[in-house]
């Protein structure tokens, strides 16, 4: 019996993000529901898994919150439960990037779709940026973006101060795992000045889902944060490095 799991966010304005916990956390018990899901002033953000209905019926609450209709959701199988409890959990961001007062809901560079991005990839005058850490690039990446090298998402601020002047003149095309991280950097690129710049929609596991393995630039797996460790093409389970 194959487990449905869901990769989601949204950038949304929650006045008050502890209020909407236990009855997620209710609903997500009730559907047995496992995963991780975190909440915040500037949204929701988590992976989760479980039976098919419990999915639907727990997507179908988070769409129901405020801003949330257009809830990103990524969704693919596992050969078993890929988590061992259900958290839901309240935080500052749901992603960390420690530069206050951005807002992604508003200020987020265009999307590129799956399908169009291999003409950014093989365009010389754009350089893709992996937003990344260095341990999820290690698994694969797309063929010659450029790795920051960070350990964590809040180090890309500084790491892009000091080699912003590297990319003058150039298109910038950022993606990461799911388009979370994106949406947050390129708007933080957007108030560092830069203007011409996009992201991949729904990041690395759309392109994989969409794009088919012979027209892709794609090397390698990506990493996920479940026991499946990472995924290939057509988001099959690939777990350690190749």
């Amino acid at each position: 019996m194959t487990v449905t799991v869901a990769a989601l966010y949204r950038f949304a304005s929650f006045d008050d993000p502890a209020a909407l916990r236990q009855p997620l956390l209710d609903l997500c018990a009730a559907e047995a529901i496992r995963g991780t899901l975190l909440l915040a002033r500037e949204g929701i953000n988590g992976t989760i898994a479980g039976p098919d209905a419990g999915i639907a019926a727990v997507i179908a609450h988070i769409r129901a919150l405020p801003g949330c209709a257009a809830l990103d959701v990524k969704y693919s199988i596992a050969a078993a439960m890929p988590f061992g409890r259900l958290k839901v959990r309240l935080k500052k961001e749901i992603v960390t990037m420690k530069v206050p007062g951005l807002d992604p809901a508003r200020h987020a560079a265009p999307t590129v779709d799956p399908a169009d991005w291999n003409a950014l990839v093989d365009d010389p005058d754009t350089v893709l940026i992996d937003t990344r850490n260095a341990f999820e690039v290690g698994y694969g990446s797309f063929a010659g973006a450029v790795d920051p090298g960070t350990r964590s998402f809040g180090d890309f601020p500084d790491w892009w101060r000091a080699n912003a002047g590297r990319f003058a003149g150039k298109r910038i095309a950022m993606f990461c795992t799911g388009g979370i991280r994106c949406e947050k950097s390129t708007a933080f690129l957007r108030r560092e000045g830069i203007e011409d710049v996009v992201h991949l929609k729904g990041g690395i596991l759309a392109y994989l889902d969409q794009v088919p393995a012979s027209e892709s630039r794609w090397h390698g797996s990506c990493f996920v944060f479940d026991e499946r460790v990472s995924v290939g093409h057509g988001l099959v389970e690939v777990g350690e490095k190749y």
